[in-house]
């Protein structure tokens, strides 16, 4: 076997910015932040979903922002749309 192909894994801590929770999992991920947990310090990488926080393990739904996003895509392709449904009717 080849050596020195893997990357190289520490204890990570994942923290869910939605509800907060924190995870140390080993990871060869890079973080520019750190925290420090139970008087060790490890590298922080912030994620947007976890297990707290994932409306399966939840049961709970989150409300998105759908009308700004509906909006976006009315700006950005609104005309193309429009056209679309002229072709088609033709």
């Amino acid at each position: 076997m080849k050596a020195d192909i893997h990357p190289k894994t520490r204890w990570v801590i994942f923290q869910d910015t939605v509800s907060g929770a924190l995870y140390r999992v080993l990871s060869p991920m890079k973080a520019e932040q750190k925290i420090t947990v139970d008087g060790t310090e490890y590298p922080l990488v912030k994620t947007d979903v976890s297990a707290a926080s994932h409306p399966f393990y939840t049961g709970q739904q989150r409300i998105l922002d759908t009308a700004g996003r509906v909006e976006k895509f009315g700006n950005r392709f609104g005309k193309l749309a429009g056209l679309a449904k002229l072709s088609k009717k033709q």
